[in-house]
């Protein structure tokens, strides 16, 4: 295989130290992501107010339907790159890479279209309050608008990571974090957009830093260099891909439609209940960074050793995440304890909220205690998820999806007319439970199938 520098060979060597080189920049790469986005939503409450962060918080479930959707084909394409990559196999590499970039744009068309035509019925049919309603519609119409900039960056960097590299995206999500913290400000507070200025500023982040991954691979990957040939659409190709890259997508979409019935629900509270989750979510996903970056690890490592035939190695490899998973875990759950409670004071002006305030802070803190001392299970769920999917068995990784739906919808339906806001803090926990359940058993088989096709292969 050409040597270039920056692709990283993953089935050779200490699983652990290989999986915690390839993760830290990703959690990192995730950190800052979420820190621009967090930093979104605190510009808001502290210019804009209540409702305004409410509006946009009531967004969501939704926002993460339709961009998890996104998010999840280009990484389900990238697995068949990572398999491409560990096999050696040059010549479909490119073509894989190609393919992936002719099946973005037909989807990045067809759902920029769909979302944007349909984002206002949808937050009707949420129960959107109609004091935040106009926030909401106004935040993610714009979201939506910039789906192609969203997949630009999302694919780049997934190819990326298939190569091995996982250090260089983080420095194009450093720009874009810079970019949109100093366009949230111009738009804002220098200019006095509303909300809609929050999501201009997201999009033209995403959309500069993809274009910057872009640049990078044409000039510094020498092995995605390729002749027309190789660029031609080719249907076995797609149709791999769509094979790994559509499930991949719909799993985050069905576990976001539980969460569009669980947001429904939270919205029946009110806009106090509605802020102080929202609040509590954006810092429970960035305490959560560690995890998610080591879970998405998997799926690059466990490609790459599945196409090269070290299935010994992914077993181990997942052994090794969940160790570091269960010690961040332990890290967090401190944290939260001993700092939960100033959650959300970085997001309201409590003078101006003199009697909400302390009810939005208490119920802040409730949530995050209570999806914090359940993290490990998340863990599992990220780390087991993505390994399957490294394997090719995204289809899998789906019915999990479809079980954290089931979860939050009981939830949503269930324990929020019984429980109040304390069922909402319950939804996630009983999400993992149900996905855990099927995750764990799933990975087994999936194993022992490669483990028969590897020995069938053998004996022939």
């Amino acid at each position: 295989m050409s040597s270039n520098n920056l692709t990283r060979d993953l089935t050779t060597g200490s699983p652990m130290k290989l999986i915690i080189r390839f993760a830290t920049p990703m959690i990192l790469g995730i950190i800052l992501q979420q820190f621009y986005g967090l930093v979104d939503t605190m510009i808001v409450g502290q210019y804009l107010g209540k409702e305004a962060l409410a509006g946009v918080g009531s967004t969501g479930s939704l926002n993460f339907i339709v961009l998890g959707f996104c998010m999840g084909i280009c990484n389900g394409f990238s697995v068949i790159v990572a398999q491409f990559f560990g096999a050696k196999d040059e010549h479909n590499l490119r073509k894989s890479v190609a393919n992936s970039i002719w099946l973005s744009v037909i989807i990045g068309v067809i759902v920029t279209a769909l979302t944007s035509i349909f984002c206002r019925p949808i937050l009707h049919l949420m129960n959107t309050p109609d004091s935040i309603y106009e926030y909401a519609a106004k935040y993610i119409f714009i979201i939506f608008l910039g789906i192609p900039c969203i997949i630009l960056y999302n694919l780049s960097a997934a190819i990326i990571r298939a190569l091995g590299d996982s250090r260089s995206p983080i420095i194009f999500l450093a720009i874009a974090a810079v970019l949109n913290i100093g366009l949230d400000m111009l738009f804002i507070g220098g200019l006095g957009m509303n909300v809609e200025g929050a999501a201009y500023a997201t999009v033209l982040a995403q959309g500069i830093s993809g274009a910057c991954c872009v640049h990078f691979i044409r000039r510094r990957f020498s092995i995605l260099k390729m002749n027309m040939d190789e660029m031609r659409p080719d249907t076995e190709i797609m149709r791999r891909l769509v094979g790994i890259g559509i499930p991949m997508g719909l799993q985050y979409s069905i576990t976001g439609i539980g969460s569009v019935i669980l947001q429904f629900s939270v919205n029946g509270l009110g806009d106090v209940s509605v802020a102080a989750m929202t609040t509590a979510l954006k810092v429970h996903i960035l305490l959560s960074c560690p995890l998610d970056g080591l879970g998405q690890s998997m799926a690059p490592y466990t490609g790459q050793n599945v196409g090269a035939k070290k299935l010994d190695r992914v077993g181990q490899g997942l052994r090794d995440a969940l160790k570091i998973s269960a010690l961040i875990c332990i890290i967090l759950l401190i944290i939260v304890i001993l700092f939960g409670s100033h959650a959300a004071t970085l997001f309201l002006d409590k003078d101006k909220l003199a009697e909400e305030a302390p009810v939005i802070i208490r119920l802040s803190r409730q949530y995050l205690l209570t999806v914090t001392a359940f993290d490990f299970l998340v863990a599992i769920v990220n780390t087991v998820r993505f390994t399957i999917q490294g394997m090719g068995f995204s289809n899998f990784a789906m019915i999990a999806g479809l079980m954290e739906m089931l979860a939050r919808s009981l939830a949503g339906l269930v324990l929020i007319p019984l429980l109040g806001f304390t069922g909402a803090c319950l939804s996630s926990p009983l999400a993992w439970i149900f996905a855990d359940a099927f995750l764990i058993p799933a990975y087994f088989w999936c194993k022992k199938k490669l483990s028969s096709e590897a020995q069938s292969t053998s004996a022939s």
